[in-house]
């Protein structure tokens, strides 16, 4: 039996922490790379830094990371133990292995951090460079000796394995409780931050509520005498050791989409974080180490591709979930489930809203659309990247001019700042690919309505900024549904602030445009009609569907539906689908009708059901 140490008190990390470090990084383009003979980021490119409060005072990473005496306290994950720190070093994120924070990577200097051992992290407002992961696998071996395992990622996987008899059995009451005891922490350590970073822990904390309750999903079924004493239970059991990969747009809120749920079915769990975003990952897992969980049952390992390969063909690791680019899910998907593993992975999409001038309400409908195509500075999978006005063509020009207005009113800036609505793209590599879709996009003959490039902001001058971006594809003419777009700011998922219209004359028009587009994560309709709206709902092809909801995704009573060219495997997130990922059938068939010495032998087929 699991004993609990209750709940912890006050501390003064919060969540703010988590929630801070969430919203410095501002999620990142999972397709920036466009290297088809390599492994893209694979969880899109991804940075940031994580936030501490002394008190009433926040204080910037930016800075804080630069002295070996902040964050001691409140990030054990950062390394500063290794004698020669100074103000040209910077600290290492350890690897959590068994229950403990690894010493292994010692702080480095810009100079040497780009070694084949370590992956550095900058801040993307200053580019500053922050700290360094280490790279917890050098090649895809499967040592399966835990004693003699040579990399972190292989002692992660085997130390999983190894608390896995015990954790699996433990009754299901008791992990649900402990993930309640998690959830309740995590109200607690809430913080004072902005509202984009407070969504993405909110989100994050409403799959641990629901891990709460998994009994009633794993249930299974039972039939009595179902032929002459025969009875048959068919009920779901845990997979085993389970991994994730996740990305740095939402870095609380994907990982806590993976293994609270993996774990309150039983399983134990290894995750790598994005590279550029770790701290929010080892906050949680530091977290829930706090409240009892046995060593081993989740750990967290840093690195890149040869982490990942590691991860992908190790024997023991039975599922892998991801989220992040098409190219490096994909991969993963392909690689993965080759290896005999289940693969869940969300990848890339191009979502579109369409508008009915005729009766959406203006004013709500257009802070909706800004909002749902800005927010994050773009850098979500369910972000809006195309408008469908539909209606006539002056109208449309109103409206557009009406929500370029809008947009300008948005302040872009650091994250840490007061009043920012959008922060830093994820890297210059971003910014850069970005700007350049957006040239060639007014080279192929849009109209870029408002242009958010070259913009700066004051004292983060070396930062990432790409401002509101809007570019009408349609102008003084009507799109044609029967023509392919092929302008690259509708055709390319650019992951930033940037927002394409188009204009048509029909309801079927829009849905005819969306349904051609290859992705299928979500869609919105804005409409005060009933009969358009369910028109669009039935007709309209993404697995999620907004009726006057810019972004549909649903809470985790549900799943995230996400189809199409957005999705690889066939099992989604969350919800029931992902207590069907975490489990497997096992179905017994007993008989304790016959006395003993009674023959149940022969070498013909039982026939159930024959006398």
């Amino acid at each position: 039996m699991i004993q609990f140490q209750g709940m912890i008190s006050h501390r003064r990390a919060a969540l703010a922490v988590v929630a801070k470090a969430a919203n410095a990084v501002a999620s990142s383009s999972s397709s920036s790379s466009s290297s088809s003979s390599s492994l893209p980021s694979l969880s899109s490119p991804t940075t940031t830094t994580a936030m501490t409060t002394r008190g009433t005072k926040a204080f910037n990473t930016s800075r804080c990371l630069s002295s070996s005496s902040c964050f001691k306290y409140d990030a054990p994950w950062l390394n500063y133990s290794y004698s020669g720190v100074d103000s040209t070093s910077t600290p290492s994120i350890m690897n959590f292995i068994d229950g403990n924070f690894e010493n292994q990577t010692p702080p480095a200097t810009a100079a040497a951090i780009n070694d084949s051992t370590t992956i550095p992290i900058y801040n993307p407002a200053t580019n500053q460079l922050l700290s360094c992961i280490p790279e917890s696998s050098s090649s895809s071996s499967s040592n399966t000796n835990i004693t003699t395992a040579a990399t972190p990622a292989e002692r992660a996987i085997l130390s999983a394995k190894s608390a896995y008899p015990s954790w699996s059995q433990t009754p299901v009451q008791i992990r649900q409780r402990l993930l309640l005891e998690y959830a309740h922490l995590l109200h607690q350590k809430e913080g004072k931050t902005t509202a984009d970073a407070m969504g993405d822990v909110w989100r994050g904390l409403e799959v641990v509520e629901a891990a709460t309750r998994v009994g009633s999903e794993m249930l299974g079924d039972s039939l009595q005498n179902l032929s002459n004493g025969l009875d048959t239970i068919s009920y779901r059991v845990p997979l085993g050791v389970c991994a994730g990969i996740a990305p740095f747009n939402f870095p609380a809120m994907i990982p806590l989409w993976m293994f609270p749920l993996a774990i309150a079915t039983g399983n134990t769990y290894v995750l790598k974080p994005t590279e550029k975003a770790p701290s929010a990952s080892l906050l949680l897992v530091k977290y829930l180490h706090e409240l009892g969980l046995p060593p081993g049952v989740v750990n967290v390992i840093n690195g890149g591709r040869n982490t990942v390969d590691t991860m992908l063909t190790h024997p023991d690791v039975k599922a892998i979930s991801f989220v992040g680019s098409n190219t490096a899910g994909e991969y993963i998907h392909d690689v993965g489930s080759r290896h005999g593993k289940r693969v869940q992975a969300n990848l890339g999409a191009k979502n579109h809203a369409t508008v009915i001038l005729a009766d959406a309400e203006k004013v709500s409908t257009i802070k909706a659309l800004v909002g749902a195509a800005f927010g994050a500075a773009g850098q979500r999978c369910m972000a809006l990247s195309v408008v469908i006005f539909v209606g006539e063509l002056e109208e449309s020009k109103r409206w557009a001019n009406e929500l370029v207005e809008e947009a300008k009113k948005l302040k872009v800036g650091s994250g840490f700042e007061e009043g920012v609505d959008i922060g830093p793209l994820i890297s210059k590599d971003a910014t850069e690919r970005a700007e350049k879709i957006i040239q060639q996009s007014i080279d192929d003959g849009a109209t870029c309505m408002l242009d958010g490039r070259d913009i700066t902001v004051k004292g983060y001058e070396n930062g990432n900024w790409l401002g509101p971006t809007v570019i009408n594809l349609s102008g003084e003419h009507y799109t044609n549904p029967q023509v392919p777009i092929t302008n690259p700011a509708y055709v390319e998922e650019i992951f930033a602030p940037v927002l394409t219209i188009l204009t048509v004359p029909t309801l079927d028009d829009a849905i005819q445009i969306s349904n051609n587009n290859r992705y299928g994560n979500g869609t919105a309709i804005f409409t005060s009609s009933g009969g358009a709206a369910r028109k669009y709902q039935y007709e309209i092809e993404a697995g999620q569907v907004g009726i006057n909801v810019p972004i549909p995704v649903p809470l985790p009573f549900f799943s995230f539906t996400g189809n199409k060219s957005s999705i690889r495997g066939d099992v989604n997130f969350y919800g029931k689908s992902g207590v069907q990922f975490f489990t497997q059938l096992k179905t017994v068939t007993s008989n304790w009708q016959y006395a003993k010495g009674t023959d149940l032998g022969g070498v013909t087929m039982p026939v159930l059901g024959k006398k």
